[in-house]
């Protein structure tokens, strides 16, 4: 797959609840939307806009800013449903109501999979390292994480809410969070903390360490590809197996030599396959 030129065109849809959702589309054809997780959005995942470039000649490509974050508005109080009709009303709108693709990282993967169960227009969903604890694999996130989260940001400690996720999400060392907490990209990070817990809220029970409930996607009927990097870690790697585990339609791929992160030339042509139903 060679790299793309195609031009982008940015706008905005209405969420059902009257919420700006900001957007860029490149290219035409079936739709392919790309879902962040927590605290990414469009001028922060620049690997969205090579991937869709790469894409472009076949697919109409929309990445979108989720509440919160960006150029997208926000509107209390939240409620996950809130994100399932963002993405119906992106797919409505930029996707033009044809058959989308749907490709989440992360917890957005996790979002996207919430969406389908709800009955959101999904024709295919491609994950990348949805995370789920089920074992003992690694610490299950704390009972209490998402009103931790809520707490810190309502007394104004932003800060705090980024470090949580940091370590009890992200499972990186306290102190490495705590050195970041000076960088140039900490402030960014602070302004999208009060959507933290909306991926908290997403993810649910599903990182308890506990096996992931029979009827969490029992009505996602349709294919789902779940992707990890070969080199990521051992527990991203076996949350991304269990939820392929748990889906009957799904199918478990490791894309070589990538990791948690991974790159348009690497992403794009298996995302192609599968949209295309290859």
């Amino acid at each position: 797959m060679s790299e793309g030129t195609a031009t982008s065109t940015e706008g905005t849809v209405t969420s059902a609840d009257g919420t700006t959702i900001a957007y860029t589309a490149w290219g035409d054809g079936d739709p392919v939307v790309i879902v962040d997780g927590a605290t990414a959005h469009r001028a922060t995942t620049p690997e969205n806009a090579q991937t869709a470039e790469l894409l472009a000649g076949g697919f109409r490509v929309i990445n979108y800013d989720r509440r919160g974050r960006g150029g997208s508005g926000d509107t209390a109080p939240y409620a996950v449903e809130r994100e399932f009709e963002d993405l119906a009303a992106i797919i409505e709108g930029p996707g033009g109501g044809r058959p989308a693709t749907v490709f989440g990282w992360s917890s957005g993967g996790l979002l996207a999979l919430n969406a389908a169960q709800a009955g959101v227009p999904v024709a295919r969903l491609a994950l990348f390292e949805p995370p789920a604890v089920v074992d003992g694999g690694r610490p299950p996130l704390p009972s209490d994480y998402v009103e931790r989260l809520d707490a810190a940001v309502a007394e104004g400690r932003p800060g705090d809410a980024v470090a949580l996720f940091m370590t009890a999400a992200a499972m990186m060392p306290e102190e490495a969070v705590q050195g970041m907490r000076g960088s140039d990209f900490w402030p960014a990070l602070e302004a999208v903390a009060p959507t933290i817990a909306y991926d908290g809220r997403n993810v649910g029970d599903a990182m308890s360490g506990r096996p992931l409930r029979a009827d969490r996607w029992d009505r996602v009927g349709v294919p789902v590809l779940v992707l990890h990097g070969e080199d990521t870690w051992p527990a991203l790697a076996a949350g991304a197996k269990a939820v392929a585990d748990h889906l009957p339609t799904a199918t478990l791929k490791a894309i070589p030599g990538e990791n948690h992160s991974t790159t348009a030339p690497a992403l794009a042509p298996v995302l192609a396959a599968f949209a295309k139903g290859a």
